[in-house]
Formats: C-alpha cells, sequence, structure tokens
C-alpha cells in the first residue's frame, strides 16, 4: 500500500479533492522532491501536476499518480475538479498561508474549500507511522551521522579546536559521505557554552577539562537522522561525571519504557521523574524527544502533555539533558522506533563517558 491509499483510509468516504501543496508534503506522496507544484487525490485517482522544469523527469520516476505538465494551474484544477464531480476541496491548513488561501478561495470558486484541520490531521497520522522503506532510509542515514562522530571523536575533537571547526568538521563528514543536507544547523558546544540546549557554535576553543556537545543529523532521500553526544576533553570533575550518569540514567529509564501502547507524555515523564529526584528538575526544561522522518521535528512528541499512543513503527527521539547556567550541560540522545514490544535505536556510537 502507498502512501497515498493510506491517506485515503484517513479521509472520509465521500467525493473530495486532497489538495496538496506543501513542498515536504508534495514529495511525501509523489516520490519526487520539487519545488513547486501539487498533487491531487480523489477517491479513486491521484494526479501530480508539475511545472516545465520537473515534467520530465517526473513523467520517469513517479508512478503513484499521473503527471500533468502545469500549465494554467487554477483552470487545470478546476478541470478535473469538474471530472471527477467532486464539489469539496481539503486543504493542508496547517502549511497554507493566508494569502495562498485566499487566492485558491478566489480562484477555485464557487468550490467549497474545507480549511478545516481534517487533511493536516490525516496526513501527520499517515506519516507518524513510518513504513518499512522509510525505516531503512533514516537507518541510512543515522549510519552517516554515527560515521561522522567516530570521525571527529578520533580526528578533531582536542584543545585549541573551535566550535565552528567542530561543526563544520562534522556537516562536512557527512556530505562526504552520502548526505544530501544536515538535518538543521549543527550543536558543536563546548565548557560553559554546553549549558545552552540549542547553542550556535562559536569562535570559542576547546580547553582542557571542558564537555563537548554534538547535536547533528543528515538527511538520505528526504530522511533525517538526529542524535546527541557528550564527551569529555581531559578529566571531568566529580561534578559532571554525577551529571552525566544521572541523565544517562535517565535515557537508559525511558528507553526501558518506550513500546507500542505507551503515552508519550509517560515517556517522558519517565526521564523527567529521575532527574527530578536527583535534584535537578528545573534544569531539564524541554520535552524528552520528538518524532523526526522527512521533517527534523514530526508528530507525536514526547513532552509533558501529548496524549498520542505510541504505535508500531512511529519514530522517537529520546533526549533527556541537565544545564547548569554558566557551567555546563549534558545531552544525551537516541532516535528509536516503537515497535511492539520495546524498541529499535537506529544509533549505535557509545553513550558512557567518553573521555577523550
Amino acid at each position: 500500500m502507498n502512501n497515498i491509499s493510506r491517506l485515503r483510509e484517513k479521509l472520509a468516504k465521500e467525493n473530495y479533492c486532497a489538495l496538496i501543496t506543501s513542498d515536504i508534503n508534495r514529495r511525501y506522496f509523489s516520490g519526487m522532491k520539487s519545488s513547486a507544484g501539487a498533487v491531487l487525490i480523489f477517491p479513486e485517482y491521484a494526479y501530480l501536476l508539475i511545472d516545465f522544469r520537473y515534467f520530465e523527469k517526473a513523467s520517469e520516476v513517479v508512478t503513484c499518480c499521473e503527471t500533468i505538465l502545469m500549465k494554467k494551474y487554477y483552470e487545470q484544477i478546476k478541470d478535473l475538479l469538474k471530472k471527477h464531480g467532486t464539489e469539496k476541496i481539503y486543504i493542508e491548513s496547517e502549511c497554507m498561508t493566508v494569502s495562498e488561501f485566499g487566492s485558491l478561495k478566489e480562484k477555485l470558486s464557487p468550490y467549497e474549500i474545507d480549511a478545516s484541520s481534517v487533511l493536516s490531521k490525516a496526513i501527520s497520522s499517515v506519516r507518524s507511522v513510518k513504513t518499512a522503506s522509510e525505516l531503512k532510509k533514516m537507518q541510512i542515514a543515522q549510519n552517516i551521522a554515527d560515521g561522522a562522530f567516530t570521525f571527529v571523536t578520533e580526528n578533531i575533537i582536542k584543545e585549541g579546536v573551535t566550535e565552528r571547526e567542530l561543526g563544520r568538521a562534522i556537516d562536512f563528514y557527512m556530505l562526504s559521505n552520502g548526505a544530501e543536507a544536515v538535518s538543521f544547523d549543527t550543536i558543536a558546544l563546548s565548557g560553559e557554552n554546553t549549558s545552552l540546549p540549542h547553542g550556535v557554535p562559536s569562535e570559542r576553543k576547546i580547553c582542557r577539562g571542558d564537555f563537548v556537545l554534538m547535536d547533528f543529523g543528515a538527511v538520505y532521500e528526504g530522511y533525517h537522522s538526529d542524535m546527541t553526544r557528550t564527551v569529555c576533553v581531559g578529566n571531568p570533575t566529580d561534578e559532571m561525571k554525577e551529571i552525566y550518569e544521572i541523565v544517562l540514567k535517565a535515557q537508559k529509564t525511558a528507553l526501558k519504557k518506550a513500546k507500542a501502547g505507551v503515552v508519550c507524555r509517560e515517556l517522558d515523564a519517565a526521564a523527567r521523574e529521575l532527574i527530578a529526584s536527583k535534584g535537578y528538575g528545573e534544569s531539564f526544561g524541554h520535552g524528552l524527544g520528538h518524532s523526526v522522518g522527512m521533517e527534523i521535528h514530526e508528530s507525536p512528541a514526547a513532552n509533558t502533555c501529548d496524549e498520542t499512543v505510541l504505535e508500531e513503527n512511529m519514530i522517537m527521539t529520546i533526549e533527556p539533558g541537565i544545564y547548569l547556567a554558566k557551567k555546563f550541560g549534558v545531552r544525551i540522545e537516541d532516535c528509536i522506533a516503537i515497535t511492539r514490544n520495546g524498541y529499535y535505536n537506529f544509533v549505535t556510537s557509545p553513550k558512557n563517558l567518553m573521555i577523550l
């Protein structure tokens, strides 16, 4: 069953048209990356409306829907609506701008445009459960990131190297070893800067006794990986070792709880309660994790309020952290796929405190 068929199962059985225009979702349902166009999904038919720049390629590779050369966008949509006797159009309310919606409403009048969350929720539901093909791509993306971690710990991280140099080395390795892009702006921090959960790499040089925190990922065929590791250059203090072990224990506690049927907020609570019991509850201010796929942040999320029940093949990052302002911070992150009785961990890099 392809992604279009999976979406149809989530939508009403009435005669409708799902109009998909966002770049990510258009790629998800058509299987081809492009910067313009639309996928139109009807109960029995699907079309990719694409412009001249992509038409030849789309005609060769897109197999799940009929490819149509886009010439007069709104008129062609109207023609397809008329052909299928459709009067109701679902749109991606979470992706479409007010301006785009206004143009659509004006140009496609008198057709009814459903601007509710029906389509966006259906798409999110489909995308939240990964197929075998998606899982394979995510594993390849993670393998690239794991390779980058091994490379920089063996060759780059040492006294005198700046955070920016480290970040560039991580990115260069991934882009030179199969990544089509990096998952997000790589975080590479050292010393007191590690207390900033999403700090930006600077010209600060790594010093002996520093924690070095790296949060990064690779993109492979549209799918992201995500991992965080914290290592130490030289001998850590007793406090640093204590905090690291608390974070590691919190992560292992959450991982032990992860499986199909668990509510997302309960997964978050497993790690949060462990950290709070050690007196550092106020120093863990972000959610435990989030789903990953064609975007680095997808639904559901493991935080204090997400009531989603985890299903097999949902993805979740498990990334507890403790951040002590002006001193240091520790975060350890794995990306996992939920299974019936537990989880599969994409990340293979070691987690015990690494002293370089």
